[in-house]
């Protein structure tokens, strides 16, 4: 038996129909570019994560891009993140001309431990950025209240967590901003790339719509106000198809970037959208079944903090014998994916910033231990029994 890590030809047959159906009417319309699907999936998306404004870009990492420059974090700032994450997080902030500040995780929720963000905050802290890693909510009340007390903005990078909840919450309403991936192979995830930022601050919003179309047009204008302090009448353009010619696209307000999320990755996430709670609930009993089982064999099973409803972007076990396991999965046809083999803290490109070996221990434990299995929606009871009994023989 051969099993991927994640399947996305499974998922594809299951929305087929209705995503072939949207990807032709966006084909006819011949509207590619900022078209209805892209305002209604945003509205959609807004709506079920429970803000006031979703703003889509080109992908996740332009997302924590866009993000932080909305909130004004630049050069010479701190932000505090995780160093047990994907590049991305740690490389928007570096984008930006900001430093990222690591602090070490929890070893059995992997994410962020708050009780050590306080002792990284300097003068120069301008945000935090919580991961809500493999689809596991970070703590986020005691984030922030420490984000209350020193003046903090909160900046959610949900890339994993698409549905997620913390204390019945959804991930990317709770800080000031939330950012979110539609990569393939996250739990809600496009033909292609895509992001999201999400956010109830009108301002926020404001001036990421001007940055995600080269700080242009009616939007780039009222940023340019709002950041100026200028009160004055914004032009509007009526009856223009932005696909073919908007004349306010050349009065440029900021320094942005071309980051729009295409028409047709729109209407692909929006053929998905209906289906995202059953797929995350079903990522939910897998993990309750690899939970039960697994729990007698050598490998350590993720812990769901009692406040959160992870969605399982990924199930990540911890083994002692890491590269054994994995070798032996592969012979058996098991796919697995190795999260994260190098800490941020210890990557070469951040040499410079002085951590050294033994600076965040939970991270570098996790780093050599830590691999994930599959657990997509659309596994069989067969596949899952022989996950199981092949993991459990293994490492007996």
């Amino acid at each position: 038996m051969n099993i991927p890590l994640v399947d996305l030809k499974a998922q594809y047959k299951s929305v087929e129909k209705e995503a072939n159906k949207k990807v032709k009417e966006v084909l006819s319309s011949a509207s590619y570019i900022m078209g209805k699907d892209v305002i209604e999936f945003e509205k959609e998306f807004a709506e079920y994560v429970g803000v006031k404004h979703a703003i889509s870009v080109g992908n996740g990492t332009d997302a924590l891009v866009v993000a932080l420059m909305a909130l004004g974090i630049g050069k010479g700032d701190e932000v505090i993140t995780t160093p047990f994450t994907f590049f991305a997080t740690a490389e928007s902030i570096s984008f930006v001309g900001a430093k990222p500040v690591f602090v070490d995780v929890e070893k059995d929720t992997y994410n962020i431990n708050p009780s050590k963000i306080e002792e990284k905050i300097t003068e120069k802290t301008k945000a935090i950025m919580p991961v809500h890693i493999f689809g596991q909510p970070a703590k986020m009340d005691e984030i922030k209240t420490i984000a209350r007390k020193y003046n903090l903005q909160v900046i959610e990078d949900a890339a994993q967590a698409f549905g997620a909840e913390y204390k019945g919450k959804k991930v990317g309403s709770i800080g000031d901003v939330g950012c979110f991936s539609f990569f393939p192979t996250k739990n809600l995830g496009c033909a292609g790339d895509g992001g999201m930022i999400t956010t109830s601050d009108d301002n926020i919003a404001t001036i990421a719509r001007a940055l995600r179309t080269h700080g242009s047009g009616e939007n780039g204008q009222r940023a340019y106000n709002l950041l100026n302090n200028i009160t004055e009448e914004v032009k509007t353009s009526e009856g223009h198809d932005d696909t073919v010619y908007n004349p306010l696209k050349y009065y440029n307000y900021l320094i942005g970037f071309n980051t729009r999320l295409d028409t047709i990755q729109a209407a692909i996430l929006r053929s998905k959208m209906s289906h995202i709670d059953m797929w995350n609930e079903k990522r939910r009993e897998n993990a309750k079944l690899y939970d039960e089982k697994l729990k007698d064999s050598s490998i350590t099973v993720p812990v769901t903090i009692n406040e959160g409803k992870s969605v399982y972007n990924m199930y990540v076990v911890q083994s002692e014998n890491r590269d054994e396991m994995v070798n032996k999965l592969k012979e058996k046809g098991i796919s697995t994916g190795v999260y994260y083999p190098v800490p941020m803290h210890l990557q070469k490109v951040y040499k410079d910033l002085g951590y050294k070996e033994g600076d965040m221990p939970a991270a570098e434990y996790l780093s050599h231990r830590t691999f994930a299995i599959p657990i997509f929606p659309e596994l069989t009871h067969e596949q899952k029994e022989y996950i199981i009994d092949t993991v459990k023989n293994i490492s007996k």
